[in-house]
């Protein structure tokens, strides 16, 4: 895999370009406009310079993952020398079927197509295209950079060899690949997205606040970080979404969103990417805010 394209320039899609880029491989960045490619340029290049500060990589590496990534804003430029395209453009439904209606027409015959979904259904998005069998997951964790695993989701035509050589790939870039089956939400979102939504039921009937919730998670049962921080971490609205795609896939009631969270997102509280969520970051401290008083509202409080 010397060519990667990498389609999206958002926060997973600037992540997994780094990574291929810093073990080697040339990588085309794709999004639909410069502005976005430069924001995820700079990213790429914070996070760098803060692996230099850290002693986890010399100034060399920094230019060279650099020189390794190329920008693009047409989508067919960008993919027709890749050997492996990963999407990880919004999950949406819609989106991703129209992005691979494109791939499958703008990529060479031979080309691997990995969508970064996190629980969106491989097998659905490669029958929109003509070789269902070079389509997998790869299923990056955030932030791309540091953590390791990596889902590898084989949908129902996915074939033994694109597994097996995506496996590889995986693990020449440092990971740890897993693979799973194609069911809503995967493994990783199937367990952690129920929780994060008990704990925002329990926010919402007014058992207890948010740094209280988070306390007992992180202290109670060693979670590095508390359900409700990580749900702004990783974006309210994405979590709905994987909710909204688990409960439609399984027609259980158990994975229907709480009404908070779906109050929250209507709201634009969005957690980190819009400043506010459960936690307020646009004044760099942790304090309860919109989630209260919806919860509040809900329980017929003043």
């Amino acid at each position: 895999m010397n060519t990667v394209a990498v389609i999206g320039s958002g926060t997973m899609g600037n992540g997994i370009a780094h990574v291929f880029a810093q073990h080697g491989h040339t990588v085309h960045l794709v999004d639909i406009s410069q502005e976005a490619l430069d924001k995820g340029i700079a990213t790429i290049t914070k996070n760098l310079d803060r692996m230099v500060s850290k002693g986890s990589i010399d100034e060399s590496v920094k230019e060279d993952t650099l020189k390794n990534i190329s920008t693009f804003t047409v989508l067919a430029e960008g993919v027709k020398d890749a050997e492996l395209v990963v999407e990880a453009a919004t999950e949406n439904v819609e989106l991703k079927l129209n992005i691979f209606r494109e791939l499958d027409k703008a990529c060479g015959p031979e080309t691997i197509l990995a969508t970064n979904t996190s629980s969106i259904s491989i097998t659905q998005i490669a029958a929109v295209t003509q070789r269902p069998e070079q389509v997998i997951g790869m299923h990056f964790m955030n932030p791309v950079p540091i953590m390791k695993l990596v889902e590898i989701i084989r949908g129902y035509s996915t074939s033994d060899e694109v597994t097996q050589t995506i496996m590889q790939v995986s693990e020449k870039l440092g990971k740890v690949p897993t693979e799973v089956h194609d069911y809503p939400g995967f493994v990783a979102n199937r367990i952690l997205m129920p929780m994060i939504n008990e704990a925002i039921e329990t926010l919402h009937h007014g058992v207890a606040g948010v740094e209280e919730i988070d306390t007992v998670m992180k202290l109670g049962m060693a979670h590095p970080m508390g359900p409700l921080q990580l749900a702004d971490f990783i974006g309210l609205d994405v979590c709905l979404s994987i909710l909204n795609v688990m409960y439609d896939g399984f027609k259980n009631p158990k994975y229907a969103p709480s009404p908070l969270l779906v109050n929250m997102v209507m709201a634009g509280k969005k957690g980190i990417k819009s400043g506010e969520g459960f936690y307020d970051y646009s004044a760099s401290r942790k304090a309860e805010t919109v989630a209260a008083q919806f919860s509040t509202r809900a329980n017929g409080q003043n």
